[in-house]
């Protein structure tokens, strides 16, 4: 593709060469240089691109983008030389012609908020397809193009990876892509140039403050905010605190959910057209305990009007559900798509219930520290079991204090905690343990140690009592252990059903 295509949107001053180069790939990352290459002087926290200039001459870039005019000075008159003001910026908007405008030819659904980005994008997707549409999802634990998964290092992808993504989709006939919008995906200009149709705000609280992330809270609202300004309509919880802030300068249509209190009965009035009337409100909110099953059943009025079902346990749920209603509504699919697809939706690895019996309950949950931690327990305690019993270990090469922290949690909240393997990478599972146990002793929590994590899956299914729930912390969607620089396959998932198929085989 000749230059001047992939800058067509980009503001930029060419200062040398010509723009009827041809170029075949753009290069952000100085190892992948190639020949006949546009190399982008990406400027990041831990190094400057400008650098690595000359590596890009010697390996036959054909077109040098970078923000520092006094480089140019280095760079052979044959070499086409465009400044910009943001490198990061101009990798978006080339990537993005680059690949065609992949984001164009998709329904784009772009999720922020510090809590419940993840699983609301797999309840929307899942919904999405239950209605018989094709969908690609890009977050957290990677990118789902069809079947096929593929890994990333960000929750939302350098935008050249993102546009490649996208273009993927694309290809394989995907109508939709619904994705977490981090703010580093905003502040770093991953999502430059892209219209979202949909922008959802699920809630905020203090997260990502630091040196390598944002400089205080007030910079980690303002990069959430970015996404109201590209994005075509805007869906915001209104029950959130931050939400009139995050809307400062919005250039998009506001639609508004919230959820009524538990003990609420006073029903909203609908009004369209009302500039702040609230679109989806839930209220005669209830929890579901049944056959092994939990979650959450409430009323909804506004723009649907009826019962609805989640089992996916918590108050949160409801949150959640609210905006996959409204998305998925906002894109015409009908209500008893919407209300079927809601009741039969599951999330991988978190708060995943698995449907092992009618007199106890299995949970699988990716928390592993404290914060987390303590929010999927309060959310079980909700339900009254009759023990709460959480299997878990820690990760190895990481942090003691997690351990600590973990270990304290547990130990104040279960019944017990049967210390276990998780990822203990170079260290011994039984060390790691040690440091979870100081956290129990400071609550005095009770403990088991079983190393082997099928068995101690095992022991917790074979000594189940009626109205128990057991929770399986720390793998979530993860499907092997890390031990000794080896990954092994291991799915709890798998574990699970190879031990209740061994129980009633008689072999255990």
């Amino acid at each position: 593709m000749k230059l001047s295509q992939i800058c067509k949107e980009l503001e930029y001053e060419c200062l040398q060469g010509s723009m009827d180069v041809e170029v075949r790939d753009i290069i952000y990352d100085s190892r992948k240089l190639a020949k006949d290459t546009a190399f982008v002087c990406m400027v990041g926290a831990v190094t400057d691109g400008h650098k690595y200039i000359p590596d890009a001459i010697e390996k036959g870039a054909s077109v040098i983008v970078l923000e520092k005019e006094e480089k140019v000075r280095q760079i052979p008159a044959h070499i086409t030389v465009i400044k910009v003001e943001s490198a990061r910026r101009a990798l978006a908007y080339m990537s993005a012609a680059l690949f065609d405008y992949p984001d164009r030819k998709l329904i784009t659904i772009g999720l922020t908020g510090t809590k419940g980005k993840t699983t609301t994008t797999y309840m929307i997707k899942n919904v999405l397809e239950m209605a018989g549409k094709k969908v690609g999802l890009i977050g957290t634990i990677g990118a789902l193009i069809g079947d096929e998964q593929i890994p990333s290092k960000n929750t939302t992808p350098e935008s050249y990876e993102l546009h490649r993504m996208f273009a993927a989709m694309v290809e394989a006939g995907c109508e939709y892509v619904v994705m977490e919008v981090s703010s580093q995906g905003l502040k770093l200009d991953r999502t430059a140039g892209i219209m979202f149709d949909y922008g959802v705000f699920t809630n905020l609280s203090p997260d990502h403050i630091g040196p390598a992330e944002h400089e205080s809270f007030e910079e980690y609202l303002a990069c959430k905010s970015l996404l109201f300004r590209q994005c075509r309509v805007g869906i915001v919880n209104v029950d959130d605190e931050h939400c009139e802030e995050i809307l400062k300068g919005h250039t998009c249509e506001v639609r508004r959910f919230s959820a009524a209190n538990a003990d609420e009965t006073e029903q909203m009035t609908y009004v369209p057209g009302k500039e702040k009337h609230i679109d989806l409100r839930a209220y005669d909110i209830g929890f579901i305990n049944e056959d092994g099953k939990l979650g959450m059943h409430f009323m909804v009025e506004g723009v649907m009007s009826c019962e609805a079902k989640v089992h996916i346990p918590g108050r949160f749920s409801v949150y959640n559900s609210l905006v996959t209603m409204l998305v998925c509504h906002l894109a015409d699919i009908p209500q008893k798509a919407i209300l079927e697809g809601l009741e039969k939706v599951q999330v991988k690895g978190r708060v995943e219930m698995l449907p092992v019996s009618k007199d106890y309950y299995l949970i699988i949950d990716y928390a592993h520290n404290e914060v987390s931690t303590r929010s999927v327990l309060t959310t079980l305690l909700e339900y009254h079991p009759r023990r709460l019993i959480c299997v878990y270990g820690g990760g190895g090469n990481r942090s003691k204090l997690r351990r600590y922290d973990m270990g304290e949690v547990t130990g104040e909240m279960a019944d017990l905690c049967v210390l276990t393997c998780d990822n203990p990478r170079d260290e011994e599972i039984r060390d790691i343990n040690k440091d979870i146990q100081v956290g129990l002793a400071r609550s005095n929590g009770k403990f088991i140690e079983i190393d082997d994590r099928k068995e101690a899956i095992a022991y917790c299914i074979k000594n189940a009592q009626p109205g128990d729930m057991i929770v399986l912390l720390g793998k979530g969607h993860e499907d092997y252990q890390e031990i000794k620089g080896v990954k092994y396959h291991f799915d709890e998932r798998e574990a699970v059903a190879e031990i209740l198929d061994e129980i009633k085989e008689g072999k255990r």
